[in-house]
C-alpha cells in the first residue's frame, strides 16, 4: 500500500499538506485560498474534487484560511478536537455543521488511512500533530511547536518522513524587528521550534527510524533556507548521522508545493 506526503504550503503565510494512499488523499491544515490549494493540487496531478478530509492541527489563521471555502463548496468533511472545533466556529464566515466532525487524541480511520492525533506544546486552544499509518508505512506532521517532548518523539517513532518545524534562528530573532513580547512568545516552549532545536529533534527521530526529514514553517523574517538546513544538518553530522545517506534532509516550501513523497 502507497503512502505519499506533499507539503503545499508551508511557512508563517500559509500551511496545507496533502497526505495520499491509494484510494484516499486529505489535508493537514488549509492556511491559504481554496484557490491556490487547487492549483497546487493541479500541479501535482492531483484534484481537489478527490479530497476526503481535511484534518486541523489548530485555530491559527496561517492553518484555516481556506477552510470555509473548501468545506461548502467541496463537501469536505473537517476534523478537529473540541476545543479546536468551538475556534473554528467563530473564525469561519459559513460553517457547514453536516461537516465538522469533533476528534480527541484516540486514533480513527478516513477511509483507508489511519490519523494518529497526538498533543502540542503552542500557544493554540489544543493543538494537534499527526501522524499518518498506511499498511506498513508511517508519515508524521509536527510543526508550530514550542519544544520536542518524549510523548511527541514516541507519537511519531517509526514514521519514515516527518515534516518538522524549523522556524527561527535564535540570534536573528533577537536582532530582529519583532516586539519584545513577540520574541519572548516565539521562543517560549509553546511557541515556535528553533534550527537549534530541530536538529536536536532531528536527531532523536533518525534513532526512531525516520529516513527523511523535510523542514518547514520557517520565519520569513527570522531564518534563512540554508541556514535552518545546515544548522540541522551539522547536528545530524555530530550526531554521527550521514546526511543523504542515513537520512534525507529537505526543505519545505513556503509558497509552492515542495513535491510528492513516498514513504518506505
Amino acid at each position: 500500500m502507497a503512502l505519499k506526503i506533499a507539503p503545499l504550503f508551508s511557512g508563517s503565510s500559509g500551511n496545507s499538506i496533502l497526505i495520499k494512499t491509494d484510494e484516499t488523499s486529505i489535508l493537514v491544515d488549509a492556511g491559504v485560498s481554496c484557490s491556490r490549494i487547487a492549483d497546487e493540487l493541479d500541479r501535482l496531478g492531483e484534484s481537489v474534487h478527490m479530497i476526503s478530509g481535511i484534518v486541523v492541527t489548530h485555530e491559527h489563521s496561517d492553518h484555516i484560511k481556506g477552510i470555509d471555502v473548501l468545506m461548502r463548496k467541496y463537501d469536505i468533511p473537517v476534523y478537529a478536537n473540541e476545543a479546536t472545533m468551538c475556534e473554528l466556529e467563530t473564525k469561519l464566515k459559513d460553517p457547514s455543521v453536516k461537516n465538522m466532525r469533533v476528534i480527541d487524541d484516540s486514533p480513527f480511520y478516513i477511509n483507508d488511512l489511519a490519523v494518529l492525533p497526538f498533543h502540542t506544546p503552542h500557544d493554540a486552544k489544543d493543538p494537534f500533530g499527526y501522524t499518518f499509518i498506511a499498511g506498513s508505512k508511517q508519515v508524521s506532521v509536527m510543526t508550530d511547536i514550542g519544544k520536542v517532548t518524549g510523548n511527541m518523539i514516541n507519537a511519531v517513532s517509526g514514521s519514515s518522513i516527518v515534516l518538522l518545524e524549523s522556524n527561527h534562528d535564535v540570534e536573528m530573532l533577537k536582532a530582529g524587528r519583532y516586539s519584545y513580547p513577540l520574541k519572548r512568545r516565539i521562543l517560549s516552549g509553546i511557541g515556535h521550534l528553533s534550527n537549534d532545536d530541530a536538529g536536536e529533534a532531528a536527531l532523536k527521530l533518525v534513532a526512531e527510524g525516520t529516513k527523511g526529514i523535510i523542514l518547514g514553517h520557517l520565519s520569513i523574517n527570522n531564518n534563512i533556507e540554508t541556514l535552518a538546513f545546515r544548522t540541522v544538518a551539522n547536528r545530524l553530522e555530530a550526531g554521527g548521522v550521514a546526511v543523504g545517506k542515513q537520512v534525507g534532509l529537505m526543505m519545505a516550501k513556503r509558497d509552492c508545493a515542495t513535491g510528492m513523497f513516498d514513504a518506505l
